[in-house]
């Protein structure tokens, strides 16, 4: 994609660099002569360009000692392109002309920085798809955190299923005990697991409920390190023994007439590299409510 003489051709008022580079598999593979739809093309009697536009792999530029953009072939002077390469965080959408036909999972979107001539005022940035990650530096290109990130994108992670006494649509009495608890599956409790990979590294991530905050409706807090206890009849008048409360005043109290229960769910979630290495932690947090009404007991004379 390389003009064999040297020059500098501006196609426009605003315009950016024609590149050969590795930006799509079905990309260009001619010449940048005619200059539609780009902002500045360059044309220069220099062998390299940013990228090796067959592998669909990003190249190294050949300054630093990687790939010449002629496929590796020596001859000519070496490029004078630059480009650098970012994991594309978020990526972009499955249906996004990004992915060049392929689907998240098969390879990886960049986000590509190159200038020519180390002038960085002849500089152009775009999207390029890669089965690999770029050449060069021994550095991975892939940030293990933001695939952490990507395998918690996949996953589906709910607020509590709320269970509680007395049910909503029911009614409970000022004093009795009431029972709060969650469904314990993976979407609501946990543990949930995903995983992403890019750039040969793989990165599981497993996400479980830590702590579920119950804002009671009335004023009250309540804060549980574990699901809760379902109620079961045979219970009677027993207090939850480890999820909780009892409300002092009924729900009359409240401008709505019902007491709104809040329960926020806290969702630990720890990453590792397949195969050992880097490590963390993310968290993420949900929410889920119901209404409930409580009233005080009548007593008749």
């Amino acid at each position: 994609m390389l003009m064999r003489r040297l020059g500098l051709a501006v196609c426009g008022v605003l315009t950016v660099l024609a590149l050969p580079g590795p930006a799509r598999a079905d990309g260009p593979t001619g010449s940048a002569g005619g200059c539609k739809n780009v902002f500045v093309c360059v044309e220069a009697d220099a062998p390299g360009s940013p990228g090796g536009a067959s592998s669909g792999t990003p190249a190294q530029d050949s300054k630093g000692g990687g790939k010449s953009g002629n496929g590796g072939k020596s001859g000519g002077s070496a490029s004078r392109w630059s480009c650098t390469y970012k994991l594309a965080d978020p990526p972009p959408p499955a249906d996004s002309l990004d992915w060049a036909g392929h689907k998240p999972g098969d390879g990886v979107v960049y986000e590509q920085r190159c200038i020519f001539d180390g002038n960085d005022a002849f500089g152009v940035n775009r999207m390029v798809w890669a089965a690999d990650p770029p050449e060069g530096g021994g550095a991975p290109a892939v940030d293990p955190a933001v695939l952490a990130q990507q395998a918690v994108d996949k996953m589906l992670l709910r607020g509590a299923q709320i269970g509680i006494t007395p049910k909503p649509g029911g009614k409970g009495v000022v004093g009795m005990p009431v029972y709060l608890w969650t469904a314990t599956g993976p979407e609501t409790y946990g543990p949930n697991t995903a995983s992403a990979s890019a750039g040969g590294i793989t990165v599981t991530a497993t996400a479980k409920v830590s702590k579920i905050v119950w804002q009671m409706g009335d004023g009250t807090t309540v804060t549980c390190t574990t699901p809760g206890t379902p109620y079961r009849p045979e219970f009677g008048k027993r207090p939850s023994p480890d999820c909780g409360h009892r409300y002092r005043v009924p729900s009359v109290t409240t401008p709505s007439g019902r007491f709104h229960v809040t329960a926020t769910s806290t969702w630990a979630i720890d990453w590792q590299v397949t195969g050992g290495g880097q490590s963390g932690q993310l968290t993420e947090v949900r929410d889920s409510a119901v209404d409930i009404t409580v009233a005080e007991v009548q007593v008749l004379n």
